[in-house]
């Protein structure tokens, strides 16, 4: 947990970086990485909690002993609850403290260095921007884009009538046999990796889980253009690693 302690930004834009690391390394866990978080949670250990860290990483520890300690702590006891309810409502649970804990620790660094009110305004719109972790392992994130979409497409009728999602494939190769392609970019600007939370952006290469239906970068999910060729059903790592309730 060092990584944490000895980092302290003191900017606006220091403390929105630091957010988005840690968001993005929890994240990581509740999705990409949630077999490793799932077994690391063992019940049978003492309080544990979920840590996030500025260069993207997460960890699952026993809280700080050091009081008070050097940032917020996160919810304590996280594993208590694992084997008592459905995995998924035990995942979104640990996405809500997660999200709270995201939020003290980047109003604890703007109280400490000082923020004004236009500062802490603006912090909270960059982070507010962002889609919440609870949104993006539950999937909400990905329902909000799908009614913004329909609402605008139903405001035009010269819209497109294709799927709005992203291809299988690489928009970079695919630029040039796609007459619509700046059409469909507008489309799908809003999409959202179920990974990492961020954007579609026209030149990366995203793939679809067929389970969830929700969409990833490819290198979030270590999937190259050409091994998706190959791929008749994909299944994210979320739905992959999902076990049958005994």
């Amino acid at each position: 947990m060092d990584g944490g302690a000895q980092h302290n930004p003191r900017t606006v834009e220091e403390v929105f970086r630091d957010y988005k690391g840690r968001r993005a390394g929890m994240i990581k866990a509740l999705t990409t990485d949630v077999e490793d978080f799932y077994q690391q949670c063992d019940p049978e250990k003492e309080n544990l909690c979920l840590y996030g860290f500025p260069s993207e990483l997460w960890e699952v520890n026993l809280p700080a002993e050091e009081v008070p300690p050097e940032l917020p702590e996160p919810a304590l006891g996280i594993n208590f609850a694992r084997d008592g309810m459905q995995e998924k409502d035990w995942l979104a649970l640990v996405a809500v403290h997660s999200d709270a804990w995201l939020l003290s620790v980047a109003f604890y660094f703007g109280a400490r260095f000082g923020f004004d009110k236009a500062d802490r305004k603006r912090l909270f719109n960059m982070i507010n921007d962002l889609p919440t972790i609870f949104e993006v392992v539950t999937g909400a994130a990905k329902k909000q884009v799908k009614e913004k979409s329909s609402v605008t497409n139903n405001s035009s009728n010269n819209k497109s009538k294709s799927n709005p999602k992203p291809v299988k494939y690489s928009k970079v190769q695919a630029k040039d046999e796609e007459d619509g392609f700046d059409e469909e970019e507008d489309e799908h600007g809003d999409t959202l990796c179920g990974a990492c939370g961020e954007n579609y952006a026209s030149d990366e290469f995203w793939i679809c889980c067929d389970i969830c239906e929700r969409w990833f970068h490819g290198k979030c999910v270590k999937i190259t253009p050409a091994r998706a060729e190959h791929i008749k059903q994909y299944k994210c790592p979320s739905c992959s690693n999902k076990r049958p309730r005994p």
